[in-house]
């Protein structure tokens, strides 16, 4: 069976991958087709763009589809840059822009308690069938550590570890991370999907 990753984010698309890795999935991305259209990602929330991206996707190649979407949540900052955390530091920003930012108004600040919350959305050409979320406790540091992951990794210690994202191998960080807990919680939901599908 073929399922489709509604990302173009290679970081995203190759992370999902590891977590699906040992289901009998042909698995395939929006980096595969060029052709589809981008979802615009205009719900305030993190669970309403994954649900958009998925429901869209799955009806547009009809293919069953995940698509997820992830925010950053800084206590002393009211939960910014939250579900706008791509773009924290303007339309076509970098990973290291965003840092910068973050850094920048984090200066000083004695809180520094955030949290990555990942909501993935699981659908067929039918409609919506699933979600599920991931949620990592941790600090945001006060300088740049380790240069591994992507995106806010190299500034986030979760609580549970004594590194931030940016030192962990990827092997270390799918064991806690937000996104492969969410993917996690959305695999039973997709096998039965599949064995009742089977099964018709």
């Amino acid at each position: 069976m073929k399922i489709l990753i509604a990302s173009r984010n290679k970081d995203k698309v190759e992370e999902i991958k590891e977590n699906l890795h040992g289901l009998n999935l042909q698995i395939v991305s929006a980096l595969d087709f060029p052709d589809l259209p981008d979802v615009v990602e205009d719900k305030d929330t993190i669970a309403g763009n994954a649900i958009k991206k998925a429901v869209q996707c799955a009806e547009f190649f009809g293919l069953l589809t995940i698509a997820d979407d992830t925010g950053f949540f800084v206590e002393q900052l009211n939960g910014e840059p939250g579900v706008y955390a791509a773009r924290y530091a303007g339309e076509n920003c970098s990973y290291a822009d965003n840092r910068k930012k973050m850094l920048k108004a984090m200066k000083g600040k004695t809180n520094r308690k955030a949290e990555f919350r990942t909501v993935v959305a699981f659908a067929s050409p039918d409609g919506l069938i699933g979600t599920s979320e991931g949620i990592v406790h941790g600090q945001v540091t006060e300088k740049e550590i380790g240069n591994l992951g992507f995106g806010y990794d190299p500034i986030f210690l979760a609580d549970e570890t004594v590194k931030t994202f940016g030192e962990m191998t990827k092997e270390e960080k799918h064991k806690i991370s937000h996104r492969s807990k969410a993917i996690r919680k959305i695999i039973p939901v997709l096998k039965k999907y599949v064995r009742n599908s089977n099964n018709r």
